[in-house]
């Protein structure tokens, strides 16, 4: 993996060989976004069935449940991770597994595969959202949804990389996102090597720009999607949402089916992970610290957009608009499981 913590000031590849150091790498970002991080649970979940001793497959499934346990446990909003994971556990299962060395064989196989298709997958996402855009466009992108947070292209970043190379040379305002700035420090980063135009911005600029009439519409991935349409996405995505349907701004998340949850009826339902507040309170400003000492925080890392705030979600099987609760699950129905 290209650990993340250290861009843009530095590149390097990561090794792991347990699934322990997988979880510990995707709960601690050195791996991050939605569908890199069900990719990589999915490995991880490879990695246990080759460290496993298990002599025969019920032993083998014994351990593979565990490490479910643990690789889920690592970040509990982003669906792709539990749902990489199940397609993992299910492969395990059904009489034709009963050859130990052959199911870690086609464990190793549906990984891989999950990664494979994922670069597929965010083409065709592309594809369908560079569609929405004209020539020239201004977006405002959250977060980082590029080929960092997926297993190549992107999600969000992905649509403006494909408009961008379809001439249509769009400019980005990059919101920072706040408090550990994917923006400035990932997505900045991706634009510089596609030589797209861009500007970061502080998060709380975006409501400005929008209101100028300077922004012609929104794009931001997504870590879970209910059924209802309500989208899971990194803290702050609310408010931008907000501020984009008060001056009539689309706004677009653009995610692949696997990241929508049908079991999930609303977005209130999605639980939603509260990280470290070392995060906010170790930020640096000229060298000093940005709070007082002994100061506390609250660090919840995303919020619930209402689907009555987004016009569409961008698909591989296509845009989806409202109603939502019908629309998203036709769109999810015609993935292959």
């Amino acid at each position: 993996m290209i650990d993340q913590r250290l861009l843009p000031g530095e590149y390097r590849e990561v090794s792991f060989e347990s699934c322990t150091q997988v979880a510990e790498a995707i709960q601690r970002m050195v791996v991050r976004g939605a569908p890199a991080i069900g990719a990589a649970a999915a490995f991880g979940m490879a990695l246990a069935a080759q460290t496993s001793p298990a002599g025969n497959s019920d032993e083998l499934r014994a351990d593979l449940v565990a490490a479910a346990g643990i690789l889920q446990a690592a970040r509990p909003t982003a669906f792709n991770l539990s749902w990489a994971v199940q397609r993992m556990l299910l492969e395990s299962e059904g009489p034709a597994r009963e050859d130990v060395n052959q199911l870690r064989a086609s464990l190793l196989d549906l990984a891989q595969r999950i990664a494979d298709d994922d670069v597929q997958i965010n083409r065709q996402m592309a594809t369908h959202g560079a569609g929405l855009m004209n020539a020239g466009e201004t977006v405002i992108h959250h977060c980082n949804t590029g080929a960092l947070a997926t297993v190549d292209w992107g999600t969000a970043l992905g649509v403006i990389r494909m408009a961008h190379e379809q001439g249509k040379r769009p400019h980005v305002l990059v919101d920072e996102t706040r408090p550990r700035l994917q923006g400035s420090r990932l997505t900045a980063w991706e634009l510089d090597q596609y030589g797209i135009s861009y500007e970061i911005i502080t998060d709380n600029a975006a409501g400005f720009f929008l209101s100028r009439g300077e922004v012609d519409r929104v794009f931001v991935g997504a870590d879970r999607v209910a059924a209802n349409g309500d989208v899971a996405n990194k803290i702050g995505t609310y408010m931008l949402a907000l501020a984009a349907r008060d001056n009539q701004v689309p706004f677009f998340a653009v995610v692949p089916t696997s990241t929508v949850d049908l079991s999930v009826a609303e977005g209130a339902q999605i639980p939603i992970e509260e990280r470290d507040p070392s995060e906010v309170l170790q930020i640096e400003a000229q060298g000093a610290p940005i709070a007082p000492a002994g100061a506390a925080a609250r660090n919840p890392a995303f919020d619930i957009t209402p689907h009555r705030l987004i016009t569409g979600i961008v698909t591989e099987n296509g845009v989806v608009y409202p109603p939502f609760e019908l629309n998203l699950r036709q769109a999810v129905m015609e993935s292959p499981s």
